[in-house]
């Protein structure tokens, strides 16, 4: 038996990893509501660049010869599957409703994680499982509780669930990948993956991919580089060492971080519930991290 520690608190280089992430994410939702560019299309480049970026380091591992090594590659593509899905749903989710409640629904995939781990033998302390009870409760404070603003808004809520969902699927897969790869391998395969399937929804739904005017690639890069590079890169480096329970639900973090710039950037002005929800989700997190029981699981 293996034992795995799904709260446990980091050490101190994945604290400053998952920091980094938590800033480069929390951009992730206010620059693609300022976007115009088509859905996938926007996930597409935003993919193939951090692709790119860490395919040289990957090129330099050769990470490809084993049979463990080739297993943990296809587990890459399947990640980078889910990972498509995800940002499909969650780049919809922030052009139909508030940065704020799009973000902070999306952020739920640390529940769907903690049921997998639960279904799967493992034993989540009661304590840590209260933690996470005031944080949704605390989300659903902001975001509204009853998604009566609009339809649109209603669908833009839905499709961050989905996503969250399909985010933690994304996050438990590649956390298993990294157990045969280095990070910047099972990334170049899990953002090229998502790139190639972005690109066919693009090309199937006619979507434009190349004819944008500069701010939309400026847009682009910031992508690139704030939530591809510094978010979900810093991610998948600590899923090495750290619990995806853990990352997942440090993304949480994200909603205060993407409800604030959009509050400056984009004159978005959150539900009248954000500050209490925003105190009552960091409460949560909070109870959650600081249990001191090993909780062990047949892996």
């Amino acid at each position: 038996m293996k034992v795995h520690d799904h709260t446990a608190i980091p050490a101190a280089k994945d604290l400053g990893l998952l920091s980094l992430g938590v800033i480069g994410v929390g951009t992730s939702g206010p620059v693609i509501a300022a976007s115009i560019m088509p859905v996938p299309s926007l996930i597409f480049w935003r993919n193939l660049g951090g692709a790119l970026i860490m395919a040289p380091f990957a090129l330099k591992n050769q990470e490809w010869k084993t049979h463990e090594e080739k297993r943990a590659i296809l587990l890459s593509a399947a990640a980078g599957f889910l990972l498509a899905l995800h940002f499909i749903c969650f780049f919809l989710a922030m052009r139909l409703t508030t940065v704020a409640a799009g973000t902070a629904l999306a952020a739920l995939q640390p529940i769907f994680t903690a049921v997998y781990f639960k279904f799967r033998g493992g034993i989540i302390p009661r304590r840590a499982w209260s933690g996470m009870a005031i944080a949704f409760l605390s989300v659903l404070l902001i975001t509204g509780i009853d998604f009566q603003v609009s339809l649109r808004n209603f669908s833009g809520d839905l499709l961050a669930l989905v996503g969250a969902a399909l985010a933690a699927g994304y996050m438990l897969i590649g956390s298993k990948a990294q157990q045969s790869l280095s990070t910047s391998t099972y990334t170049s395969v899990c953002y090229l993956t998502c790139a190639a399937t972005t690109l066919l929804v693009a090309i199937f739904t006619g979507s434009e991919v190349l004819h944008f005017q500069a701010r939309q690639w400026w847009l682009v890069l910031a992508l690139i580089l704030g939530a591809q590079f510094l978010g979900h890169t810093m991610f998948n480096m600590a899923l090495r060492r750290v619990s995806p329970v853990i990352v997942a639900l440090i993304v949480f973090f994200e909603v205060p971080v993407s409800a604030l710039i959009a509050f400056f950037w984009l004159n978005q002005v959150p539900p009248a519930g954000i500050i209490p929800g925003i105190v009552g989700l960091l409460i949560g997190c909070g109870i959650f991290i600081s249990r001191a029981k090993v909780v062990p699981i047949n892996d």
